[in-house]
């Protein structure tokens, strides 16, 4: 096993919460990250002038001192409570605790289908008013392999296709995927992304188990009762 695989199998960790502890931690950390994020927002539109941004650096300055006081030393991961509770809080579409993440809320059924409405704000603009294809991309990603993971075919992205047919607006927008078919380790998806004027982007991905997962399940199977 490489290295870089054995990291990787690090940041996947069973830390055995208790369904109460995540709510408390979701409860305390969640309002943080929204807080960060509408502070985003706010850091790219305002105007006022030097006075107020040099008052508002030092109070910035003082929270981050008080937030530095113990961290995680290095990526969240994914986590998984005693219950199985997963947590992808770090995720850079969808997590908990990640302020640059929309942050995608999606509903998944188990026949491999996942949607989302989500709201996009000021600092994914790419165009003028409109959506950064990038991250139309992002949010595409995640719920095609969202989709995936609903429908017991889970993988990492291996190739992801779009089509761009409209201006994506920023604003209030709908993403949707399903499961096309399953080509052994390969899971390919479908969806779109849309908005009030209809589907802005169409996407397909392929999604493929990783080597290190296949082993370690075969080697589970394998194992003597």
């Amino acid at each position: 096993m490489t290295d870089s695989i054995a990291h990787q199998q690090q940041l996947y960790v069973a830390d055995g919460l208790s369904d109460e502890e995540i709510a408390q931690q979701a409860d305390l950390y969640g309002p943080l990250t929204d807080s960060v994020r509408e502070l985003i927002e706010i850091a790219l539109l305002t105007e006022v002038d030097d006075p107020e941004v040099r008052a508002a650096m030092e109070h910035i300055e003082s929270a981050k001192q008080l937030l530095r006081k113990q961290m995680i030393p290095g990526p969240y991961g994914v986590r998984w409570g005693a219950s199985g509770q997963k947590r992808a809080w770090g995720n850079a579409a969808a997590g908990l605790r990640n302020a640059i993440a929309p942050p995608l809320v999606i509903d998944c059924d188990p026949d491999g289908r996942a949607s989302t409405d989500f709201h996009l704000g000021s600092a994914y603009e790419g165009p003028a008013g409109l959506t950064h294809g990038g991250v139309s991309a992002l949010v595409l990603d995640q719920v095609l392999g969202a989709a995936a993971e609903a429908g017991g075919a889970p993988g990492m992205t291996g190739t992801l296709t779009l089509r761009y047919r409209r201006p994506t607006p920023l604003g209030a927008l709908h993403a949707e995927a399903r499961i096309d078919r399953l080509e052994g380790v390969k899971t390919i998806v479908v969806g779109h992304l849309a908005g009030p004027d209809g589907v802005c982007v169409e996407a397909e991905g392929v999604f493929i188990l990783p080597r290190w997962v296949r082993d370690r399940n075969s080697a589970t199977v394998s194992d003597p009762v």
